[in-house]
Formats: structure tokens, C-alpha cells, sequence
């Protein structure tokens, strides 16, 4: 006697079979981890090595010579226009001032004779009393007198420059450098520096720029030194943004014949003295105007001998090999030209497990 399954019982089994292999199908399709096309902010944009340079420096010395009676700040320290620094001995050059007042009252004196004699002399002549040679001596005289007030008074003048010279105060605000010399230490015009002043809040950032670079942005209009289109922004030597943007304030006239390369200059505000003189940093010049474009990671180009492309998630969770047209490259993206519209899903990782036509189980990539 023959088995025979029921109907019913046979077209269930068939379907449980169906289901079965069409789940083993899926289970081998690969994954694959999709993002959508999207823009970004490609705004052109150009990295320079960038040094960092104090706005003014200023060497403190002394005009005078004596021995150093007064240090008046502390090493390192901020100080304003004017703070009393140094004070060289004042005694000798004092007295030289007492002395050239002395000089100056004899002077006036003999000057104030003079005239009293002149006088004297001219009212006699007309009555005939002296003669015209003794007045003209007399006028001699009287302009002598004049000469040696100027002379007194010019010589009071220089002793009391000298004396302001014994104060030597910081002409312009900043940070001071170390003493050279301590108190008690002879000093005068020709001894090294006593200190150094630098401004360092704004600061200067110079660059060097390619005569080829030059000449592109001239050719573009980027080199209006009044309203320059670029603005520079700061990386730090650890990859941290400098907090703080920039403006070019110079541009060098003539071309370096030993470089090839023409300075420019940017001043950036330095609250935080985060900059520092000498110090080396990235310079990122930016166009002032943004520009949107279509881009995508780098990890989903590849490039064949027919030129570069993307796998695109078509209908179906097919895949499908897009041909793309690049442009530049900003940062771990490219710029895609022709090739790709906004929103399509792209392949950008588990790109060697799969290819083209082939169905895929597509996954999208965390926080697209």
C-alpha cells in the first residue's frame, strides 16, 4: 500500500522550502555600509608653514653711562608705555645740570650788561660825547653776550636730556624680557641691551607665498591689500584651532631673488598669549566667499585604468559602477564634479567584498 501526503500538507512543505532557500539567499548577500551624497563646504583654501612674530620689539639701552641703581619690574611681565624700568645713578648728571644753570645766570648777566652799555654808548654818540668806533665795539660786545646765553641755554638743555636719560622707560606696551645686567653693574651706550620689549597682543604671522601662487591670485583679483577677499585662521602645533581670526595687513613689494617667494603678513588678536615669537603654526587662507559642492569620502573612490568611480546603491539593493569626474580634494572628501546627484547612496565601506549587479544588504553609516 502506497503513502500519499495531502495536498494541503504538500504545499506547505513546499512553502517552508521556499522560505528556506529564499533566507539562505539572503544570508549571502554581503553587507555593506552606505552614506547619501552630500554637500559640503568646499570653499577654496590653500596651508602655509606660518611663523610667528612679535608686533613691535624694542631693545632697551642705556644713552647714558653710570652704574645701575634700580630695576623696577619683575622678569616676564606685562608692562604699558612709559613704565619707569631702568634708573641709571642720577648724582653726576645732576650736578652737571646745576652747573649749566650756573652757566646760563652768568651768561644772561654779562648779556644784560652788554645791553646796558650799548645803550649808553648810542645815546653818547649822538651827543658826540664817544666815538662811532667805541659804540661798534660796544655792539660787538653785546651780541657776544648774546651768543653765549644760546650756548648756555643749549648746553642746560643737553644736561637735562642727559638726566631724563638716567630713567629708561618702555616706549610702547608689551612683555619684557629678562635683565641683562643686575643693580650695581656699570651700563652706557655701548653695553649690550638691558632688556627687550616685544607687543605680542595683536600679533604678526608672516608667510611665504609662491611666485606661481602670486600670480594666480593676482590673475583672480585676490590682491587688494585694502579689502584683501581671503581671511587666515590658525592651526597650532598640537592640531588645535587657534580660537581667533585673522587679517592681512602686508604684502611684500618685491619678489625673494634667493626663494622665489613674496611675504605676507596677517596680525591676529593674542589674548591668551597662546602665540609666541618664533613660534611655528599652520596658516589656512580662506576664501571669503563660501562654495557648496557634492562630495564624498575617500574610502569610497577607486580608480581603474578607465578612471575613477563609486559603487552606487541602485533599484533592487543592486550595485551599480558609477563613473565620476573629480575636482579637489578637502580634507578626507572628494569634490565630485559630474557624475553624482545629491542624496544618492554610495558604497563606502565593504567595497572589496562586492560588485557590480550584485544584490547587497545595505547598512547605513552611523550619524549619515
Amino acid at each position: 500500500m502506497r503513502f500519499q501526503m495531502p495536498p494541503l500538507v504538500l504545499v506547505f512543505c513546499l512553502a517552508m522550502l521556499s522560505a528556506a532557500a529564499a533566507q539562505d539567499k539572503s544570508q549571502d548577500m554581503p553587507s555593506v555600509i552606505v552614506a547619501p551624497v552630500a554637500e559640503r563646504d568646499v570653499t577654496p583654501q590653500s596651508r602655509h608653514i606660518a611663523r610667528v612674530e612679535a608686533m613691535d620689539t624694542v631693545e632697551l639701552r642705556a644713552r647714558v653711562e653710570g652704574f645701575l641703581e634700580e630695576r623696577s619690574f619683575r622678569e616676564g611681565t606685562e608692562i604699558k608705555a612709559g613704565d619707569l624700568l631702568f634708573v641709571i645713578e642720577k648724582a653726576p648728571y645732576e650736578v652737571v645740570v646745576q652747573q649749566r644753570q650756573a652757566d646760563l645766570a652768568q651768561a644772561q648777566a654779562t648779556r644784560k650788561n652788554a645791553e646796558a652799555d650799548f645803550k649808553r654808548k648810542a645815546a653818547l654818540v649822538k651827543r658826540k660825547a664817544v666815538s662811532a668806533a667805541s659804540l661798534d665795539e660796544s655792539r660787538a660786545n653785546l651780541e657776544s653776550a648774546r651768543a653765549s646765553v644760546l650756548k648756555a641755554q643749549a648746553s642746560l638743555r643737553q644736561a637735562k636730556l642727559d638726566l631724563s636719560y638716567t630713567e629708561v622707560r618702555s616706549p610702547i606696551p608689551g612683555q619684557i624680557s629678562s635683565a641683562r645686567y643686575s643693580v650695581g653693574n656699570l651700563v652706557g651706550p655701548t653695553s649690550e641691551p638691558l632688556a627687550t620689549v616685544a607687543r605680542i597682543d595683536p600679533i604678526h604671522v608672516t608667510i611665504s607665498v609662491s611666485e606661481k601662487l602670486l600670480l594666480r591670485s593676482a590673475r583672480d583679483g585676490e590682491l587688494d591689500r585694502d579689502n584683501p577677499p581671503v581671511t587666515p585662521s590658525l592651526v597650532l602645533s598640537d592640531g588645535s584651532n587657534y580660537g581667533h581670526a585673522g587679517a592681512f595687513d602686508y604684502l611684500a613689494p618685491t619678489v625673494d631673488r634667493n626663494t622665489g617667494t613674496v611675504t605676507a603678513r596677517a596680525v591676529f588678536p593674542n589674548p591668551g598669549r597662546l602665540l609666541v615669537p618664533g613660534q611655528f603654526v599652520t596658516m589656512i587662507v580662506r576664501d571669503n566667499v563660501a562654495v557648496a559642492k557634492l562630495a564624498v569620502p575617500q574610502s569610497a573612490v577607486q580608480q581603474d585604468a578607465s578612471g575613477h568611480f563609486v559603487l552606487v546603491l541602485a533599484a533592487g539593493d543592486k550595485i551599480e559602477k558609477r563613473r565620476v569626474t573629480l575636482g579637489p580634494q578637502v580634507d578626507n572628501d572628494w569634490v565630485v564634479e559630474k557624475g553624482l546627484s545629491e542624496g544618492e547612496l554610495i558604497v563606502v565601506q565593504g567595497i572589496q567584498k562586492v560588485r557590480p549587479d550584485m544584490r547587497v544588504k545595505p547598512i547605513p553609516q552611523s550619524g549619515a
